[in-house]
């Protein structure tokens, strides 16, 4: 006799751990051996709504507050006064840990992120994870500026209070309020120096120029403080152009990519790599397919117009080189263009390994370590070696000695 579907999900309530849920990526990281070598993640994620009250707690504006609180009572699941968004990225409920992750149970008397965040580094054998948000990597499109700049600064001031200042494994690439340059200048000033802070980061879906002469006192602060500067990518299916496309693979697909595509040609044509070249830039959560289409593409149009560019001092692809970019969601339908790709960018010193966890398509350290094409040292370098350079991270004596 079958059971009634209320049962299953209780059973599957009950019994809902990440420790069991990543069983075989336990597995994986016990026969490769990863404790022998350093991992670090620079693109994992956690579910800021499960803490939103807490979040909210640090907003200084009452009225903006009220209305985030009250928006989060209409939608338990909402983190409040975002702008909505249309997409299928719970894969139709088909993916369960994220309607159970809410309901998990965690030790007492540890912060649940930090709790929840253990337990799946652990298992996947990450030694430092850097956590980003999730809904509110659609907060750069919201109408009112005010609300961005609002929610970003409670959240980050919650992060660094409650999250990174009490777990040195877990650290961050705060969001900058990039709607508000005046804002997202004093956002480093006030964060730039606390622990667990490695950097700053934007979220791509947004419709402000990189370039801007309004922000290039932040890029210079972080220039200064020798904190990296990453674009995170994401989608936006109410665009006009991502609007064409019926279908959400379609959406998925490029809309991760679309928008970091348009920042880097604007940091690159406008010269910010000539006028900032100790700023480390990186590019997450955008694959790795579309960087040799934009080096040579770029390359080309570069040597027909030069004079539109007069800022560059060398090629396109040469500022492309220098760049840093993570690895997830890596396309591999093809062997030899991945390995193609890996030698364009220079794979050894600037790719980072990204899991993207807890998401749909994240990618284990595997990933990276199974390539046939690289050596032992490439694999060191971009599982863990290039972050600790990137972010000046500093771990045991012996995990060290493996990074060239």
């Amino acid at each position: 006799m079958e059971l009634p579907l209320s049962d299953f999900r209780r059973m599957a309530v009950e019994e809902f751990d990440t420790t069991k849920l990543l069983a075989h990526a336990a597995q994986q990281a016990r026969e490769r051996e990863y404790q022998k070598f350093p991992i670090v993640d620079v693109d994992s994620h956690h579910y800021e709504s499960e803490s939103i009250d807490e979040i909210l707690e640090y907003m200084d504006d009452p009225v903006l507050q009220q209305l985030a609180r009250s928006a989060r009572q209409a939608s338990a699941k909402s983190v409040g006064m975002l702008p909505a968004g249309v997409g299928y990225q719970d894969m139709g409920g088909r993916v369960m840990r994220y309607p159970l992750r809410g309901l998990e149970k965690t030790e007492p008397g540890v912060q649940r992120d930090i709790s929840l965040t253990r337990r799946w580094m652990d298992a996947i054998g990450i030694d430092i994870a850097v956590m980003f948000p999730t809904p509110m990597l659609q907060l750069g499109l919201h109408p009112q500026v005010e609300v961005e700049v609002a929610l970003a600064r409670a959240y980050n001031r919650w992060l660094t209070e409650r999250v990174l200042a009490n777990e040195p494994r877990i650290r961050s690439m705060l969001y900058l309020p990039f709607n508000d340059p005046e804002a997202s200048f004093r956002m480093v000033q006030e964060f730039g120096r606390l622990k667990g802070v490695v950097g700053f980061m934007v979220t791509s879906a947004r419709y402000r120029p990189v370039h801007h002469n309004s922000y290039m006192k932040t890029y210079a602060l972080m220039e200064e403080m020798s904190l990296p500067l990453a674009f995170h990518a994401g989608y936006n299916w109410n665009d006009q152009s991502t609007g064409m496309l019926n279908r959400f693979i379609s959406v998925h697909a490029l809309g991760f990519v679309f928008y970091n595509m348009i920042h880097l040609a604007n940091w690159i044509i406008n010269g910010l790599p000539e006028r900032f070249p100790k700023l480390k830039v990186a590019w997450v959560e955008s694959g790795l397919a579309w960087v040799p289409f934009m080096m040579q593409r770029f390359d080309n149009e570069y040597m027909m117009r030069s004079s539109e560019a007069p800022a560059l001092k060398k090629l396109p692809s040469d500022y492309m080189r220098e760049m840093f970019f993570s690895s997830q969601p890596m396309e591999m339908t093809d062997m030899g263009a991945l390995e193609t790709t890996f030698r364009m960018i220079n794979a050894e010193t600037q790719l980072l390994y990204s899991s993207d966890y807890p998401h749909w398509d994240f990618d284990l350290p595997s990933t990276i370590y199974d390539l046939p094409f690289l050596s032992e040292q490439a694999k060191h370098n971009i599982l863990g070696g290039n972050a600790i350079r990137l972010f000046g991270l500093d771990l045991p004596a012996e995990k060290m000695a493996h990074v060239a």
